[in-house]
């Protein structure tokens, strides 16, 4: 303020506002981000629906390296990955000595996060072979999954070279001849980062993006080799030590049919690099710290896998794996966006109280909560039977059916649920200095990789439903369960599989007519809240029948009432029982089963 162009002293209590010491005060009005918790320990969902899926013993070995993952992604992962969102690989054309050996250099961050990954917990190695992580055999799918689920709440990009190492080698076991496997098996299963080989998988073209058959890539024929020339369009990993893709073998057949699955390595017996060029690397608007890149292919040295006309039905092995550990990491990223929606709603006050104590917040945590929780749940049973699919046909259909419905669904929520995160934090979460802006734009990218919304859903209703009839398992297997789990209303049991038998026969119906494929994505969500309202169910039921937390049977009814019956009249009096079911559900005490019961029935 100025009096006759001179600065007037300002008042103590004035100045006092302008200090540091106030600036730092008034930062306490500012919630906390989930930095420094253990993600682990404050997953009371995951740790109840554990001990349903996984094996007693197998638990108790793995709890100490969950929560010990658990810490470190609320701290040393949690740092590392933000510092290699900052500093993003970088493509060099040339070597020092001007040779075209093109190579990516990585952040020490992201050499730190692949050591997590790789080294400490063997991510990639676990359901391959004994001795990771103590254990001395393979280990069930489900443990990985939970592993990925974890890790996704610090990290995001990295997951995807976890995974293809993981699934690609699985192509390279199933399906390379003996002298492959013995050559290169062992080092793409180390948890020795200077001798692990990590893998990729090439498979988009120009031509063709979703429509694989399309791929225009060639393979020449070389004595008991193939030599490769075309072009990929979106190589994830770009520079992995191997690369599993499609290409058409000279003089094949057009379409899908036509293509073969090749391994092609980076490196050359005698040392020299293959005849293959990085041509650049994409600038995406999410998965920041992992390379994508496009890849021209000058002859480049490939082994073939498998047979070379089942390439495409062999790459679908990886594909569906690759979809369950989409599902894994949407479901991660939701547990995330839902932990920092409530450090927001509960360490902030608006109009004298708590942000999360106003009516249309609570709502809207709710609305977060109860997807966050259906793909919980898609996971941990699509871990399970992932386990039992290699000796139950019926676990094998169901597995067909589920993939591609949770895959849909849940990464779809993801999206809903990150934007819902960042709203709830305000303004601060849509700057950078904060989790929920990052959160955001890598949810986008489960909705791209393997396949789009519209992709699953096709695949889902007119292939899964269609032509397999996989939804039969699925629903049979369903209803086993529900069969199984201690007491389940009757009245509210009659909804519930009112609500599931009308989703199956819509789905039916439009897979009956190819017309109605302008459907299919509806049809695909229903199968997924029937589903996942029947798994809520039964979890909630048989953990307050242990004398635990019965809050799922709560998200059951949630998923019955806003996602099943779409067509249910809107009425006050009909919803009088979320107040009671969304005070119970926002707080960290157990839901008895009797109350759970009680408001599954009002």
């Amino acid at each position: 303020m100025t009096v006759m162009g001179t600065i007037q002293k300002p008042k103590a209590e004035h100045a006092a506002l302008a200090t540091r010491a106030a600036s730092v005060a008034r930062s306490a009005n500012l919630a906390p981000t989930c930095a420094g918790l253990n993600f682990f320990a404050i997953d009371n969902s995951l740790r109840t629906l554990l001990p349903q899926y996984m094996e007693p013993k197998l638990l108790k070995h793995l709890e100490p390296h969950l929560s010990e993952l658990g810490e470190l992604g609320g701290g040393r992962l949690g740092e590392l990955s933000d510092a290699a969102e900052k500093h993003q690989p970088v493509l060099h054309p040339r070597d020092r000595f001007g040779r075209d050996e093109e190579w990516i250099e990585f952040h020490p961050a992201y050499r730190g996060m692949e050591e997590i990954a790789f080294g400490r917990f063997g991510m990639h190695a676990m359901t391959h072979r004994g001795g990771v992580l103590g254990w001395p055999t393979a280990m069930p799918p489900i443990a990985k999954y939970v592993f990925h689920y974890l890790f996704a709440q610090a990290e995001f990009g990295l997951l995807c070279p976890v995974n293809l190492t993981d699934s690609s080698s699985e192509l390279v076991h199933r399906f390379g001849s003996e002298e492959i496997k013995s050559r290169f098996l062992a080092d793409m299963w180390s948890q020795d980062l200077n001798r692990l080989k990590r893998l990729s998988q090439f498979m988009t073209e120009k031509i063709g993006g979703s429509d694989a058959g399309a791929a225009e890539l060639t393979a020449v024929q070389d004595g008991g080799a193939w030599r490769l020339w075309g072009e990929k369009w979106f190589c994830s990993n770009a520079d992995a030590d191997f690369a599993v893709l499609l290409a058409r073998p000279e003089g094949a057949v057009a379409g899908g049919k036509g293509l073969g699955l090749f391994l092609m390595p980076k490196v050359l017996e005698d040392g020299s690099r293959n005849s293959y060029r990085i041509v650049r690397l994409k600038e995406k608007l999410g998965s920041k710290t992992m390379a994508s890149g496009e890849i021209v292919f000058e002859g480049a040295l490939a082994y073939q896998l498998g047979e070379l006309d089942q390439g495409m039905k062999q790459m679908l092995v990886m594909v569906n794996s690759s979809r369950i550990s989409h599902l894994a990491r949407a479901a991660g990223m939701m547990r995330r966006c839902l932990n920092e929606a409530f450090q927001a709603a509960q360490h902030r006050n608006a109009f004298g109280r708590a942000v999360i104590e106003h009516p249309l917040m609570r709502r809207q945590m709710l609305k977060m909560m109860v997807p966050t929780e259906q793909a919980l749940s898609a996971l941990m049973y699509a871990a399970a039977i992932t386990g039992e699919a290699g000796s139950s046909k019926r676990a094998e259909q169901a597995l067909r059916m589920l993939t591609p419905i949770a895959k849909y669904r849940a990464c779809r929520d993801n999206v809903t649920v990150a934007t819902g995160a960042m709203e709830a934090r305000g303004g601060n979460g849509y700057i950078e200095d904060w989790p929920n802006a990052r959160l955001v734009r890598d949810a986008h990218l489960g909705l791209l990789w393997e396949g789009t919304s519209n992709i699953n859903a096709l695949d889902a209703v007119q292939r899964a439903v269609g032509k397999v009839k996989a939804h039969i398992a699925l629903r049979e297997d369903l209803a086993e369960r529900l069969d199984a789990a201690p007491g389940l209303p009757g009245q509210f049991r009659n909804r519930l599989e009112s609500g599931i038998a009308n989703a199956f026969r819509f789905a039916e119906e439009v897979a009956s007519v190819p017309e109605n494929e302008r459907f299919c994505r509806v049809a695909a969500g229903l199968l997924y809240h029937a589903t996942t309202a029947s798994l809520l169910a039964e979890e909630g039921l048989r953990a307050g029948a242990e004398g635990g937390d019965a809050r799922r049977l709560l998200l059951a009814r949630f998923v019955l009432e806003h996602k099943l019956r779409r067509d249910a009249p809107i009425a006050l009096d009909a919803l009088r029982w979320e107040e009671a079911a969304t005070t119970l559900l926002l707080s960290d005490e157990p839901v008895p089963l009797d109350k759970a019961t009680e408001l599954a029935l009002a």
